[in-house]
């Protein structure tokens, strides 16, 4: 089968892999994860430590891997609305002024939510909606150069900043590697006034860039004329390299996430690859497509459910919910009580995004 063949059916994964980056991302909202760090279990508590938190500083745990997926999930779709914006007669400057303008709304949303609670407007940009404002940007400007041209740029945004944290040369500001005293954080006072709380660096967005790009660059291949087997053996093909180059620097660039170091680039833009594969294999090969309509409806309206739970949406559910799981469980097991409540909470997010499904509304900016 023809990948030009099932992008006219839909490529159901790119909504599997979608939705299952934003259903764990909304799972963080109701407080699921922190909840399963109080079993008392050492062994629970471990697994649920590495599979969703992020590791102190060097090294790599599952959840390191979610904003990447989400980057690269972004990219993947770029050249599907490119397109379909094309077919239903908008203008090259349409197009554009589009995604413009959307690169702006993510910048502001992602600036916005750092203002929610404090007293003073702050300017800090280091989630996920603030990086992919230019990550995105850059991966549209790009999407009709050629192939070799969009993976140096990939490459080189990967290069710069390595050169940049090695070589920094502000006393205080020189150790390439040391939280606080590395490039990034220097960057972070220059456009905030101070350090991120857990050392977060706002300059991410640039090596990152290469998730996004990659992910554009893995969507122009499923809207390739290559049967469905050759974009598979391609997409691991490309997942094998990037998690070999990402062993290779690793041995001199520890993997630290919270700066984007060249091997964590490199080993979560393997991985990402692979995951990716391997969903492209079992849902759009295989055809197990009934199997994942849960996560496919969180897929539909991403940013929108992440900025409801982030604004008040899940603490609202949880707020509705409280009163009956402590009443009923808070004197049995306040572990149950609040676990069931979390899971209300989320239950509560996701139906919302099965709503807006069967009614057939998709929130986009």
């Amino acid at each position: 089968m023809s990948a030009v063949a099932s992008v006219q059916n839909r490529i159901h994964s790119i909504d599997f892999f979608r939705g299952a980056v934003m259903f764990l991302l909304i799972a963080e909202f109701s407080h699921l994860f922190d909840v399963l760090m109080q079993t008392g279990n050492s062994s629970i508590t471990e697994t649920a430590d590495f599979l969703f938190h992020h590791v102190a500083w060097e090294g790599l745990h599952f959840w390191d891997l979610i904003q990447p997926f989400f980057m690269f999930i972004v990219g993947v779709s770029l050249p599907f609305s490119y397109a379909n914006r094309l077919k239903r007669g908008d203008s090259e400057k349409q197009i554009r002024n589009h995604a413009l303008r959307r690169s702006f709304l993510l910048l502001f949303f992602g600036w916005a939510l750092y203002c929610i609670g404090p007293e003073k407007i702050i300017f800090q940009f280091d989630n996920v909606l603030a990086q992919l404002s230019f990550t995105y940007l850059l991966a549209f400007l790009l999407l009709k150069q050629k192939r070799w041209i969009q993976l140096i740029v990939s490459l080189g945004v990967i290069v710069l900043s390595d050169l940049l944290y090695r070589y920094f040369t502000v006393p205080g500001f020189d150790m390439a590697f040391v939280a606080g005293q590395n490039f990034g954080a220097w960057f972070n006072i220059l456009i905030s006034g101070y350090e991120y709380g857990g050392h977060w660096a706002a300059f991410n967005a640039v090596p990152t860039a290469a998730h996004t790009l990659w992910g554009m660059m893995a969507g122009q291949l499923l809207l390739s004329s290559n049967t469905s087997k050759a974009i598979l053996k391609k997409l691991i093909y490309a997942a094998l390299i990037g998690l070999l180059l990402g062993a290779i620097t690793g041995v001199f660039t520890p993997v630290i996430k919270r700066i984007s170091t060249t091997s964590f680039v490199l080993w979560s833009g393997g991985s990402t690859l692979l995951a990716f594969a391997l969903s492209y294999y079992f849902i759009d090969i295989k055809k197990s497509i009934k199997n994942t309509l849960f996560f496919r409806v969180v897929g539909m309206n991403p940013l929108f459910i992440y900025l409801f739970a982030s604004v008040g949406g899940a603490g609202l559910f949880q707020k509705i919910g409280k009163p009956f799981t402590q009443s009923l469980l808070g004197g049995i097991s306040p572990f149950m009580a609040n676990f069931v409540l979390s899971l209300g909470v989320l239950f509560g997010l996701w139906y919302v995004c099965y709503w807006l499904y069967q009614k057939r509304i998709f929130i986009k900016i």
